[in-house]
């Protein structure tokens, strides 16, 4: 990896991060401390199904100089697979937001429970309440898959959290279990509904974009996260493309989970254009036009 990424000099921006409110390691404190350090301006807490560590990461970066614009992940299901949904700017408070985020942590609880069950069956000793410890369930937290692979890590059963998902709990491993669906459009909904700006994440790989788009649009998609993770520059430069053809603003962020669960994805380390923030407040509130999305 260039040492430009892991020594900076860091993006300004980082607008896809995730706290111990889902899977990462860093509490919402750690996180916006380490943003600090790291000279970013503005930053997004990110996490999967819950806002429950966006209180405590406004508070601290208080007067700070550091922005930090609430925000979610909602993990949908479309056709060809998984879609993931940011939302920004919306209301983290807002009941019916927090209604179905409680309803989507409770069918993680279900989900994980099982994954942890059909291990024990295959001879891994991994404990449920583990599971929970990692994952902070009784402090907000919502578990998830890279919860369950720390426990399989610390028992010595694999290397890594990536090994753990490639041998046991990728979407084809032994102890896979769904999850609850929630379609695409539904999640850009639910966001649109509590306030907030909706941008379709790392996008790279849907293998039915430009039939899945323009549904999107219609529905009130505002973005396309177009500089993300390690994307290749022409891959950035694609999606750009592709973000402006649909009238969506290009967003960006590094998916930052913590070191010891995504080792590559650093806070700071993918470069997002500053204006993208102004671009993306701009959208709020905004009601699509009826009219070919293409035109937009």
């Amino acid at each position: 990896m260039p040492a430009s990424v892991l020594h900076g000099p860091w993006s300004r921006v980082d607008l896809h991060l995730h706290t111990t409110a889902s899977d990462g390691s860093l509490t919402p404190v750690q996180l916006v401390a380490l943003a600090r350090e790291r000279g970013l301006e503005t930053i997004s807490v990110t996490d999967h199904d819950s806002t429950e560590g966006v209180d405590d990461a406004l508070a601290r970066a208080q007067g700070s100089g550091l922005q930090v614009i609430p925000g979610v992940e909602l993990n949908t299901d479309a056709a060809t697979g998984e879609l993931h949904v940011l939302g920004y700017y919306l209301d983290h408070h807002h009941a019916g937001l927090q209604a179905r985020l409680a309803r989507l942590r409770a069918g993680r609880l279900g989900r994980g429970e099982g994954m942890v069950q059909r291990l024990r069956r295959l001879g891994l000793d991994v404990s449920w309440e583990r599971v929970q410890e990692i994952a902070g369930i009784g402090e907000g937290g919502a578990v998830g898959r890279p919860h369950i692979a720390r426990a399989l890590v610390e028992k010595g059963y694999v290397g890594s959290v990536r090994e753990a998902f490639d041998r046991y709990i990728g979407n084809d491993g032994p102890g896979y279990v769904p999850r609850e669906k929630l379609e695409p459009a539904e999640a850009v909904q639910i966001i649109r509904d509590a306030g907030g700006v909706p941008v379709l994440a790392h996008p790279a790989d849907i293998p039915d974009f430009d039939t899945l788009v323009p549904g999107l649009v219609a529905a009130g998609l505002e973005g396309l996260e177009c500089y993300y993770g390690l994307y290749a520059r022409e891959v950035v430069a694609r999606l750009v493309g592709q973000a402006r053809a649909y009238g969506l603003v290009p967003t960006g962020g590094s998916d930052f989970h913590g070191t010891d669960v995504i080792p590559d994805y650093h806070l700071g380390g993918t470069p997002v254009p500053p204006e993208v923030v102004e671009a993306l407040e701009g959208r709020k509130g905004r009601e699509r036009p009826v009219s070919d999305p293409l035109q937009a």
